[in-house]
């Protein structure tokens, strides 16, 4: 089998995946006696599109999936989509209202229905565009946060949880969108520094005997101030805590109350306006002081009733100006300044929440947080990178209750029912028709919904079939490892970990791994108001200028005037892999992504020169120990012996960019760029040594087998479609993707031959490199003559002479000793492991230019003398440095110290001739 001339992308992926799905090679089997390996899938919202941060989670899991198919797991990646409440609420609203209609006009169950409606319609883009990239997931078990199945569990935590007093009912603070009309989450709202003004706002005291000064970034609470707040200690209001000041604009009367917490002495005046209906450490301050709560703003963000009857129905930013200017004309206005800071904004809307004070359901969260920290203390669930654990010790240990309910109808409805008669609550795994405290008939369901993160956070045991205790739940419960970027690291992964740990007696995950966040080329995070969002699609099938928006790409246009080619999701797939470094964002540049298409291109052109010089090889006889190998076949195998072991424990550790990296050096330069040249002459030269030839077809297939079943994993198609190509006998596995993971074999280890390989490697690099520099014409021959005072390495030399002719169009190889070296004419100089190279160059070069190249040799060498020598010579570093360490740059001071004599000598020759 062949494979086509030329390489492209687009044609070989679109072979591959349904060929997989319909073999069913991505299903994982309940039955199986194998060890589970298990990957949950983050649900994207079922709203979205494919972006870079999905690019990355399905690059990693389905490397890691791959790898551990491979390596004989059961492996399940389970897929889903999450219904994300407020997202996709918003959408079909947006809808509606193009429609001329809204949501209330339908009412709750003609909108949910419009709400499945385009859930079917529109939810299943992700997927396909997951797909695109390869994503080996079990389709047949994919999971929706709405489904039968998990609406159950979501239910039963959610009564579960109630009955043992860890869900309650009560009013707190909460973040309140006015755009959303929802209480939203801490992940839904966005606090970034933005220019702002702080207004000093005097109050005078009801008694007339004064005044106070108080600060604020919000001047329109001030209508629901309840208190003026000092520090008992602040000398400059001892006499006046307990005295009543006269709130402006409103006439009411608030004390002045003493609180440790909220008053600083050392910022603004000391004395700070307490709004407990509208500020979270106002409202602690309220419930300390048992101060009254007068909620000023509604929840359109509108002044209300308990406003003077001129802010009633004013926008609070509106209000916010009318209440400056009436402090003006008092002349209460104290002074303002320019100051920077961080108003929570919705991440839907955009709107700056409210902060306000509502009767809602929370969780209990500080015993569910304690078992989880106790388990990543235990060891029993890793975070990786181990820095995260730091961060994530610090949120356990101040948490707070979470807020659960959300004033929408897309979501999982609270199984909470409220008694008309007696006010008692209801909470039941099933409808009730009646009290369940008093019998009556009239109870009416709570209309809000669950949290989102309610029914995520119970995602890894839900998809399996808990409550139920299922086959499913039993064999893949604990899953190994949960991929997913570090900024939710608390709003998710912590709410999975208290959830597992509480339900299920037993983490959810062994290992969390934290990816970093790809930003842009030049480190900034992507966003559509910054115009750099590089969108997987486009990099995988191509972009022309059409598809960005000229004025945002214009960095990018500019680059690519005729657009962004199609790199392929291999190619892709390859960069992100080889840029996920632990702990470093990944600075996503396309030039990288055509570099490693490039790297693919070299693989294919390496692997079409395999195939064709393997027609006559028996597909039986794979094993190249059979063979009598030459030395470079030794080093060929040795090295991709060696590469294996580092990569399994690259992928074992996480360390995805060094597992990528090994595989490009290693098969770029040392499998297409050597093996491939060295193998030539076996493989095609006029000669009877069949053996030799057999050895060398042996040693190829092994090491491209080698390769791409390494590779496999983060570039899944382009391996796929090389391998099915190679002559690899009747007991093939029907995929590259079933076949067995490289293992290191000891019986290719030959480090005697792979060091000798490796110096004609470098004698190749530097008479290429001398050859560059003195400018002999390329296609002239050469004599070369060695200098060396090892047997060993003349011999090698000598076996490698077919290599040397070859690649570095060597004329003659011959050895002299150092008399004679002495006593040659023109000569270029090079000196590499030790080894003098010496190039008669009479008829070949210009002498002139030739001791102009050697004396910037003798320049270059000479600093690295200076530079070794200062570390030798700092008696600090001699004596705090270890032994070896000390060892190692004697070592190298002295080598240098060689080679500078070998090029002094080679000056003083040439400059004789002269």
């Amino acid at each position: 089998m062949d494979i086509n001339e030329t390489y492209d992308p687009i044609q070989v992926e679109a072979r591959w995946y349904d060929v997989w799905v319909d073999k069913g090679l991505f299903d994982a089997d309940v039955n199986s006696e194998r060890t589970p390996y298990t990957i949950m899938i983050p649900p994207p919202n079922v709203t979205g599109t494919l972006h870079m941060g999905h690019a990355i989670f399905v690059t990693i899991q389905d490397l890691l999936i791959r790898w551990k198919r491979m390596q004989g797991f059961e492996a399940l990646w389970l897929p889903g989509t999450d219904h994300a409440g407020i997202a996709t609420q918003v959408m079909v609203e947006r809808q509606l209202a193009d429609e001329g209609t809204s949501r209330i006009e339908l009412g709750r169950d003609r909108f949910i229905e419009r709400v499945w409606e385009w859930k079917e319609e529109k939810g299943g883009r992700i997927v396909d565009q997951m797909k695109k990239l390869g994503a080996s997931c079990d389709w047949r078990r994919e999971r929706f946060t709405m489904d039968e199945g998990l609406s159950t569990a979501v239910r039963h935590a959610f009564v579960e949880l109630y009955r043992e007093g860890m869900i309650y009912r009560a009013e707190r603070m909460v973040d309140w969108d006015p755009g959303s009309r929802t209480v939203l989450s801490e992940l839904e709202v966005d606090r970034e520094e933005e220019a702002g003004k702080f207004w000093n706002l005097e109050y005078p005291l009801a008694d007339g005997s004064g005044s106070i000064t108080v600060g604020t970034t919000r001047p329109e609470t001030m209508l629901g101030d309840t208190a003026v707040a000092v520090h008992p200690d602040d000398a400059r209001y001892t006499g006046l805590i307990g005295k009543m000041v006269k709130l402006p604009v409103s006439g009411r009367e608030i004390p002045i109350i003493a609180d440790t917490v909220l008053p600083d002495p050392e910022k603004g005046t000391g004395a700070v306006k307490v709004t407990p209906a509208h500020d979270p450490n106002d409202f602690e301050c309220g419930q300390r002081h048992d101060l009254p709560l007068i909620q000023v703003i509604g929840l359109d963000a509108k002044m209300n009733d308990n406003c003077p009857a001129d802010y009633v129905g004013l926008d609070r930013y509106v209000a916010r100006k009318k209440i400056i200017a009436d402090f003006e004309a008092l002349g209460l206005l104290r002074g303002i300044e320019d100051i920077k800071y961080s108003p929570g904004r919705s991440q839907r809307s955009g709107e700056v929440v409210e902060p306000l004070a509502m009767l809602q359901w929370f969780v209990n969260t500080e015993p569910m947080a304690a078992k989880a920290q106790a388990a990543v203390k235990a060891g029993e669930t890793r975070i990786i990178p181990a820095f995260w654990e730091k961060t994530w010790d610090h949120f356990m240990d101040n948490i707070r209750p979470w807020c659960i309910s959300r004033q929408l109808w897309w979501g999982h409805q609270i199984p909470a029912w409220y008694c008309a008669d007696c006010d008692e609550i209801t909470v039941d795994m099933h409808d009730p028709t009646q009290c369940e405290h008093c019998g009556s008939p009239t109870i009416a369901r709570d209309p809000d919904v669950l949290d989102t993160w309610f029914s995520s956070g119970l995602w890894p045991f839900s998809t399996l079939g808990w409550p139920e205790k299922t086959p499913d739940l039993e064999y893949f419960y604990k899953t190994d490892v949960l991929e997913t970027g570090f900024d939710i690291l608390f709003f998710w992964v912590a709410r999975m970990m208290m959830m597992g740990c509480w339900f299920m007696d037993e983490v959810p995950f062994k290992d969390v791994f934290l990816h970093a966040m790809v930003t842009d080329q030049r480190g900034k995070k992507m966003s559509k108001t910054r115009g750099n969002i590089v969108d997987p699609l486009h990099v995988i099938f191509g972009a022309q200028p059409a598809d960005l928006d000229a004025e945002l790409h214009r960095e990018l246009l500019a680059q690519y005037p005729d657009g962004v080619g199609a790199q392929g999701a291999d190619a892709l797939r390859f960069t992100l892999g080889i840029l996920a470094a632990q702990g470093r964002s990944i600075n996503l540049d396309i030039s990288r992504i055509e570099g490693y298409r490039a790297f693919l291109n070299k693989l294919w052109n390496a692997s079409r020169f395999g195939l064709m010089n393997l027609g006559d090889y028996d597909a039986g006889l794979t094993d190249p120990t059979a063979y009598s190998l030459s030395t470079v076949d030794k080093w060929i195998l040795h090295r991709v012996n060696e590469v294996t072991a580092e990569c399994t424990l690259a992928l074992e550790e996480y360390r995805f960019n060094d597992y990528a990296d090994a595989l490009y050096h290693f098969a770029w330069h040392e499998m297409c760029d050597w093996y491939v040249e060295f193998a030539k002459p076996s493989l095609y030269d006029d000669n009877d040594d069949i053996e030799s030839k057999r050895a060398a077809q042996a040693t190829l297939l092994y090491t491209l087998d080698a390769v791409l079943r390494l590779l496999h994993p983060l570039a899944p198609f382009i391996t796929e479609d090389i391998w099915q190509a190679l002559p690899l006998g009747d007991g093939r596995a029907d995929s590259i993707m079933t076949a067995t993971w490289p293992t290191f074999d000891p019986r290719l280890s030959f480090g005697e031959d792979a060091a000798a390989a490796a110096v004609i490697v470098d004698l190749i690099d530097e008479i290429r490199a001398v050859r560059g520099n003195t400018n002999v014409k390329p296609g002239v021959p050469i004599p070369t003559l060695y200098l060396t005072c090892d047997a060993a390495t003349e011999q090698a030399i000598r076996g490698a002479a077919v290599y040397l002719q070859r690649l570095a169009k060597v004329e003659s190889v011959a050895f002299i000793d150092a008399a004679g070296a002495d006593s040659l004419g023109s000569v270029a100089t090079a000196v590499c492991r030790g080894i003098e190279i010496r190039i008669p160059l009479l008829g070949l070069i210009d002498v002139e230019e030739e001791v102009a190249r050697l004396d910037k040799e003798v320049a270059r060498v000479e600093s690295d003398i200076a530079f070794v020598s200062k570390k030798l010579n700092n008696e600090k570093f001699v004596a705090k440095a270890p032994a070896e360490i000390v060892d190692k740059e004697r070592a190298k001071i002295a080598a240098f110290h060689d080679e500078l004599s070998m090029l002094r000598r080679s000056l003083q020759e040439l400059r004789s001739l002269g």
